[in-house]
């Protein structure tokens, strides 16, 4: 029924490999405006996210008025995540052991905001030790699109069983698009929401929900039969 017998691992970007708050967060420093503390900025809607916030809406909205200013946010954010983002601790390692494990297909799928996002994040896992050339797939899915059917094409386009194949995301919509598509969802909250939005609001199973790093790498080493999955947490 399925050509490939091997398992895929589909990886978020920002929130879930990448500490997407520390780089947002610099370059609105960066341009003289505050995004808040990492609480604050989980809670709130996707578009306060990149404006600061209720609290520092205000001020952040009048230096962002006009397509110029906001090209030199985006500007400064691509230079960020080229020069000093940084993966969250352990996570290196883990897509290293992915890349390197037999059997298991592993890329990224993201919706990143950067200019040329492929060439950002090459630049970001390179610094890391990490080849995106060796990864099967980087996908960088346009602003207003679910990942959905990302997601289906990516699994189809390898053949592989859906019930073989794993969703490792930061927000809800990661969730519902692994569901949607047959997949096997692994949430961290960590990233742009956090636990109790993730649970309360929107449902998704506290079983599966990483609260750090090492819990998803745990998770996941352990399902795929990886050293380093004995389930400790840290």
């Amino acid at each position: 029924m399925y050509p490939s017998a091997g398992r895929l691992v589909i990886l978020d970007a920002d929130g879930t490999t990448i500490d997407a708050f520390s780089a947002i967060e610099r370059t609105f420093a960066y341009h003289g405006m505050a995004i808040g503390d990492l609480a604050r900025f989980q809670k709130r809607r996707h578009l306060f996210k990149y404006l600061g916030g209720l609290k520092e809406f205000p001020a952040n909205l009048k230096r962002q008025l006009g397509k110029q200013r906001r090209r030199q946010l985006i500007a400064t954010l691509t230079e960020v995540y080229r020069d000093e983002a940084r993966l969250f601790p352990g996570i290196s390692e883990l897509v290293s052991a992915l890349i390197a494990a037999e059997g298991i297909h592993v890329g990224v799928v993201t919706r990143n905001i950067t200019l040329e996002p492929a060439e950002t994040l090459r630049q970001l896992f390179r610094r890391h030790g990490i080849d995106t050339d060796a990864m099967d797939f980087l996908v960088s899915v346009p602003l207003g699109e679910t990942k959905t059917p990302h997601f289906r094409a990516v699994r189809e386009g390898l053949g592989i069983n859906p019930a073989r194949a794993y969703v490792c995301g930061d927000e809800h919509r990661d969730y519902l698009a692994a569901i949607a598509t047959g997949m096997h969802p692994f949430i961290v909250s960590y990233g742009f929401e956090d636990h109790g939005r993730l649970t309360q609001k929107f449902g998704v199973p506290e079983e599966v929900i990483s609260r750090t790093p090492f819990e998803l790498s745990a998770r996941l080493r352990h399902t795929l039969d990886l050293a380093g999955g004995s389930g400790l947490e840290r």
